[in-house]
């Protein structure tokens, strides 16, 4: 077993000083992701290549070059493409990664445009905190995003001047206007000068290698992060506020700011030799000459200590920090706010989700839970369990034996009243309270902390279904009848009559299926969640300000607020949907999780034991073109004309709001042709009143069709067509 080193005491004796402050002060308590050194396997039978780190995702290239990401995903962030990569780096909100062919692409958030489309071919990409840098095949560096600290000012040749003419390097950016740099100079050590060889992208400023060994830096400067040393170096990581680098002889060097000082700070490398260097938020992990992983800086959350044994790889995030074993297993440990570090393994057959943390029952029984906010933490009790039901401040599961267990989620002391003993053969959560239905049919309810309502005593008799909302509760009796009770502000507690066969409780509607099958839904529409679509569905999930259903076919439909892509369904066939607040899970065929929406945990593929995505087929050649009308409220509708049929395809979300901000690119939910999926269409509304439209394929690039402009007096109810789209292979 590592003996703890002399300076590894004083500092966790110092940390016993300032624990509680750490504690009160960034949730430590409450957002640890497991007891103890946290660690999770990011792939199955297949070896991953190279990992990265993210501020609280994490993502894994594998040998035969695919991308799984997992963590938070509320921009999209951990929303890997399909394709082959040979390189991949995870930023704060967002992701890039190097196609085979030397092309970027990037996913997740795209504040001030750090995922647009790069043109040309590169061999380095560097995802930072709100801008990217990448380093072109010519040596050459282009940074794009956020300039508010100069970050995207990346360094050109050294006499600074810029050539025009046929005899510079050029390269094409987003905006196809052409970049070019002067001719290099004439000597060997002039263009080892001007080129390039690697590039880090940090928190509000970038580093980089040059050929000839010198560093250099550019950005924000905090606290000298920005000041690199003299001298010569073989490799270079920019952190969030400090920069580390690796001198020719292997020594570590860091500089910029120290505040994670609790006994060692992050620029204070420990003496003698490393091959790999990774600088973090508020800590530094470097790989000795033995492949021992060695951090140093703030690690209050475990970040900084890693595991035994030998990598060859390491990646060190805000929070966490994650290494490749030598056989091809990744190992993280640290912070687990939103699962990135420990991801649920298994078969499962149900699931729930809300306020950013979700559960899942494992087909034997256990229960599984990940992510976590700053209010929540989902820890399961150990045992064997029928049934789960996640809420917001309070998660309960009901034991093979009958008996219910809750857990509290919040830093708030439990005040409010338990549900009483005996058994239960369901039981159902809302926001501040949860009831439970008994094997002789009758129901109990109880209240949480910070009851909105005085939550009335259940109706007498005896019902075969429950399910508890926002501030109200409906039941299902075994006639099939509804009775809802509760806030009904909204109309959500008033019952329509019929006789259904499920009932969902949402935030402030409810829904429930007819014996018809169909959906029928009440209450507050103001985001649409209330206006179900047509069709036959075996289960209803009610979110906060959503709704999903599952069809009788296996695919899932959802409607509603869709801000954060909540509602914005995958494709593929489920056996189980759960509508949380701006994020859903639900289950595959194969008995994995899958979720997304706003902080959205995101299980890699390969994580899940028969959770494996089926890889989607390509499209066909085919053509299509956009359609669209004025609806009378303003709005105007979008839809997909196949040139092979007569039929327009209307996706979900294909409503261009009438009072949408100027120059702003709004999607459509994915456009389903024949089971594949081709691509979304895209709209923005331009300064003279037109509607611009456009077309993304999948893994394609935005199209522009020659006749694209929808006129600010069409007439109302009239559809209009664009020219022809061509999608190939």
């Amino acid at each position: 077993m590592r003996m703890p080193s002399v300076r590894r005491v004083q500092r966790d004796r110092t940390a016993l000083a300032i624990f509680a402050v750490v504690a009160l002060l960034l949730a430590v308590g409450a957002l640890y992701g497991v007891e103890g050194l946290s660690r999770a396997a990011a792939q199955g039978g297949e070896r991953v290549a190279a990992v990265s780190a993210g501020a609280h995702h994490t993502c894994a290239l594998t040998e035969s070059g695919a991308l799984h990401c997992w963590g938070a995903n509320n921009h999209g962030q951990a929303d890997a493409p399909g394709g082959r990569f040979t390189a991949v780096s995870a930023g704060s909100s967002h992701t890039c990664g190097l196609r085979e062919s030397g092309e970027v692409e990037c996913w997740g958030s795209n504040r001030s445009g750090k995922t647009e489309k790069m043109w040309g071919r590169f061999r380095a990409i560097s995802a930072g905190g709100n801008h990217t840098c990448a380093l072109r095949e010519s040596g050459e560096l282009v940074c794009w995003g956020a300039n508010d600290s100069g970050q995207t000012n990346a360094p050109t040749r050294r006499s600074g001047v810029a050539a025009a003419g046929w005899g510079g390097d050029c390269g094409e950016p987003a905006s196809r206007e052409l970049e070019c740099w002067e001719p290099q100079g004439d000597s060997e050590t002039d263009e080892l000068a001007d080129r390039f060889r690697a590039v880090s992208a940090g928190g509000s400023h970038n580093c980089a290698l040059r050929e000839s060994g010198e560093l250099e830096c550019w950005g924000t400067v905090y606290k000298g992060e920005t000041d690199p040393p003299p001298g010569r170096f073989k490799a270079i990581s920019a952190g969030w506020r400090h920069s580390c680098a690796l001198r020719v002889t292997g020594e570590a060097e860091c500089w910029g700011n120290n505040e994670g000082d609790y006994g060692d700070g992050p620029i204070d490398a420990p003496p003698g030799r490393f091959r790999a260097v990774s600088a973090g938020g508020l800590h530094t992990c470097g790989l000795r000459e033995t492949g021992e992983a060695e951090c140093w800086g703030f690690y209050a959350y475990g970040q900084a200590d890693p595991p035994d044994g030998s990598f060859r790889a390491i990646s060190a995030g805000d929070w966490h920090t994650c290494g490749l074993r030598e056989s091809g297993q990744l190992e993280c440990w640290g912070f687990n706010m939103h699962g990135q570090i420990v991801v649920p393994s298994g078969r499962f057959i149900s699931v729930g989700h809300a306020l950013g943390h979700g559960c899942a029952l494992h087909e034997l029984g256990t229960a599984a839970c990940w992510g976590s906010d700053e209010w929540v933490h989902v820890n399961p009790p150990p045992g064997y369990f029928s049934a789960i039901s996640v809420g917001p401040r309070l998660s309960c599961a009901l034991r093979s034996s009958g008996e219910l267990e809750c857990q509290d989620h919040s830093w708030n002391e439990y005040d409010g009243t338990y549900p009483s003993p005996g058994r239960f053969a369901a039981v159902s959560v809302g926001d501040s309270h949860g009831c439970g239905l008994r094997g002789s049919g009758e129901l109990a309810c109880w209240r949480h902390y910070w009851p909105a309502y005085e939550e009335p005593d259940p109706p007498p008799g005896r019902f075969r279904a429950v399910s508890a909302g926002g501030e109200h509760t409906c039941a299902l009796r075994e006639t099939g009848d509804l009775e809802c009770w509760g806030g009904n502000e909204h109309g959500q507690a008033t019952a329509p009559e019929g006789r259904f066969r499920a009932v969902s409780a949402g935030g402030r509607h409810t829904c429930g299926i007819l014996e018809s099958d169909e959906v029928e839904c009440w209450g507050s529409d103001e985001y649409g969640q209330s206006g179900a679509p047509t069709g036959r569905f075996s289960a209803i999930s009610a979110g906060d300000q959503h709704t999903c259903g599952l069809r009788e076919t296996g695919e899932i439909a959802c409607w509603g607020d869709n801000e954060n892509g909540q509602a914005e369904a995958p494709t593929g066939r489920f056996t189980a949907v759960s509508a949380g607040s701006s994020t859903t899970c639900g289950l595959t065929e194969a008995g994995g999780v899958r979720c997304w929406g706003g902080w959205a945990v995101r299980l890699p593929p390969a994580v899940l034991a028969g959770g494996a995505q089926e890889p989607q087929e390509a499209p066909p050649l085919s053509w299509g073109r956009i359609a669209a009308r004025l609806l009378a409220d303003g709005r105007v509708e979008l839809g997909w004309q196949p040139a092979s049929a007569e039929e327009r395809i209307l996706p979900a979300q294909r409503h261009f709001p009438a009072d949408t901000q100027a120059e702003r690119w709004l999607r459509s939910s994915p456009i389903d042709l024949g089971g594949v999926v081709i691509g979304r269409i895209n709209a923005r509304l331009l300064a003279d009143g037109r509607i611009e439209f456009a077309f993304t394929p999948t893994n394609g690039e935005r199209i522009l069709p020659a006749s694209r402009f929808f006129p600010a007096d069409a007439a109302v109810g009239r559809w209009l067509r664009s020219t022809e789209i061509e999608l190939s292979r």
